[in-house]
C-alpha cells in the first residue's frame, strides 16, 4: 500500500496495491500491519451510503469518548472528499484538504480522530464506504457548517467543475455552526 502524506498532520491518502490481468484485478485493501501504521487498531463498524449527484454530506465528527478515525473510499461512482483538522492543539487546525475518490482511481483517505469529514457526490448512485474504529454514538455526533467561510473550502469551484447547479443537503447540515463556534475536545489516540 502506498501512503501519501497530505497537508494535514496525520491524514493520508492511501493507494492499495492492485494485482490483475485481463479478467480484472484484486486488491488487498486492509492488511493489519498497514492499519497498525496508521494507528487504526480495528474496524468496529463498516458503513455505506448511496447518494445522488450533488448530495453533500458533512462536515461530521464524533466527540469523546466515541471519537472516530475512518478509512473512506468510493465503491461506485465518484466524490470529492473533504476533511478539516479540528484538533485545537494541531499545527494544521482549521485547515482542510479535498481529495477526488472514484471507483477507478483506487484511492482511499485515512481520516484521523479529531477531524470533521464530508463529501459531495459527483454522480448519481455513488456508493461511499466508511470503515470506522469506534462505535457510533448519536448523542456525541457533531458537525460544522459545510460552507463555513473561514475554512475556505472551494465548494463553488467543485460544483462548477462537475456540473452541480445546487447542492443537496440535510436540514441538520444546513443548520450547523461554523468551526469558530464549536467547542469540542478529542483524544489523540484510542
Amino acid at each position: 500500500m502506498n501512503k501519501i502524506e497530505t497537508e494535514l498532520l496525520d491524514c493520508y491518502i492511501l493507494e492499495p496495491n492492485k494485482f490483475g490481468d485481463d479478467r480484472g484485478y484484486f486488491s488487498p485493501y486492509f492488511i493489519q500491519k498497514n492499519l497498525d501504521e496508521l494507528g487504526f487498531v480495528s474496524v468496529v463498524q463498516a458503513n455505506r451510503s448511496k447518494s445522488s449527484k450533488g448530495v453533500v454530506r458533512g462536515l461530521h465528527f464524533q466527540e469523546n469518548p466515541k471519537c472516530q478515525a475512518k478509512i473512506v473510499e468510493v465503491i461506485k461512482g465518484s466524490a470529492v472528499d473533504v476533511v478539516v483538522d479540528i484538533r485545537k492543539d494541531s499545527a494544521t487546525y482549521g485547515k482542510h484538504i479535498s481529495v477526488l475518490l472514484t471507483e477507478d482511481n483506487n484511492r482511499q483517505l485515512f481520516v484521523p480522530r479529531g477531524f470533521a469529514h464530508g463529501f459531495v457526490s459527483l454522480e448519481d448512485d455513488t456508493i461511499f464506504q466508511y470503515l470506522i474504529d469506534n462505535d457510533y454514538a448519536p448523542e456525541l455526533e457533531g458537525g460544522i457548517l459545510w460552507n463555513d467561510k473561514e475554512l475556505g473550502i472551494n465548494w463553488d469551484e467543485i460544483f462548477s467543475e462537475y456540473g452541480i447547479e445546487e447542492p443537496i443537503l440535510s436540514e441538520k447540515d444546513i443548520n450547523r455552526k461554523p468551526l469558530s463556534e464549536c467547542e469540542v475536545e478529542f483524544w489523540r489516540d484510542k
